[in-house]
């Protein structure tokens, strides 16, 4: 699909999840510029920010907030085969986006969220929680952290990953979602991650976002999904 909101900035991408207002704060601090995801929408306004769009079904926006339509700024989406989630990060093209409002709640949408993440894997997309933050790892990725950082690998199908600077090394593991998993990790050195597919997400504390954020957007592509 070819993006339809294109941008050469980062930006900050809100969905309608339970979120509190600081940690959407800290999100606009990295990309003040927001999209809204249906619902994200009232969390934008509630802060006085206007998005440069809205992507969704539509069903969650709220009624003091529907008068934005006379604005252009809605992009409604009908068909529920997909999240709001995956319709706004389907259409939109950024060197990097920070998706808030998508982790707290409703876990089946936490789940959702992080499947989505798979099936695009050629979106540089890092979600924010109130704890840690969540992406898909890059072909390489190079990072250097506190020692003992807590960090998690988990699959989203059969990986495998080369890795130097983990307490636990990952060298001649398969991992998968049945099998083995690498949750509670530790940073033990100068981090270089090498996964062999777009299947392994990474998880750390949020406040490496920073650092996190300066590596991924210089870190290669994936492709996206068939191509």
């Amino acid at each position: 699909m070819e993006p339809q909101f294109s941008y050469p900035h980062p930006v900050t991408l809100v969905g309608a999840a339970p979120l509190d207002a600081d940690l959407l704060r800290f999100a606009l601090n990295f990309a003040p510029k927001a999209l809204a995801a249906d619902g994200g929408v009232n969390h934008l306004r509630a802060l006085g920010v206007d998005p440069l769009a809205v992507v969704g079904d539509m069903d969650s926006v709220a009624l003091e907030n529907q008068q934005m339509w006379e604005r252009n700024l809605f992009f409604p989406i009908a068909e529920q085969d997909s999240t709001d989630f995956e319709k706004a990060l389907a259409r939109l093209a950024a060197p990097l986006i920070f998706g808030v409002g998508f982790l707290g709640g409703r876990f089946d949408h936490a789940l959702a969220a992080q499947t989505v993440l798979v099936r695009y894997p050629h979106r540089k997309c890092i979600l924010l929680g109130s704890e840690d933050i969540v992406f898909l790892a890059p072909p390489r990725l190079s990072l250097d952290l506190p020692f003992e950082t807590r960090l998690s690998l988990y699959p989203m199908a059969p990986v495998k990953i080369l890795s130097e600077g983990l307490y636990w090394p990952t060298r001649d593991l398969t991992f998968q979602p049945d099998g083995q998993i690498g949750t509670s990790n530790k940073v033990s050195g100068a981090l270089r991650l090498q996964p062999e597919n777009a299947k392994m997400l990474v998880i750390l504390p949020r406040l490496h976002l920073a650092q996190v954020a300066a590596a991924l957007g210089a870190a290669p592509s994936w492709p996206a999904l068939g191509t």
